[in-house]
């Protein structure tokens, strides 16, 4: 996976390729959004998740009650 920032014009390209309208002004804030974004996702894929079960194995309702808070 690269590693490269999203620049505003690769901002408003992927825009205009989606369908998307996107003003010349907010390109920049685009590309920045979407760059924490990716950050965040990227830390989050760092992540050991060991021996937690999937979510499918997760019954609501089924947890215990006499926990203290």
């Amino acid at each position: 996976m690269s590693t490269a920032e999203l620049t505003p014009p690769q901002a408003a390209l992927w825009a205009d390729r989606a369908g998307l309208s996107l003003a010349p002004g907010r390109h920049a804030a685009v590309a920045a959004t979407a760059n924490h974004i990716h950050s965040v996702v990227a830390v989050l894929r760092e992540l050991d998740y060991g021996d937690t079960p999937p979510a499918a194995a997760y019954r609501a309702g089924e947890g215990r009650t006499d926990a203290a808070v």
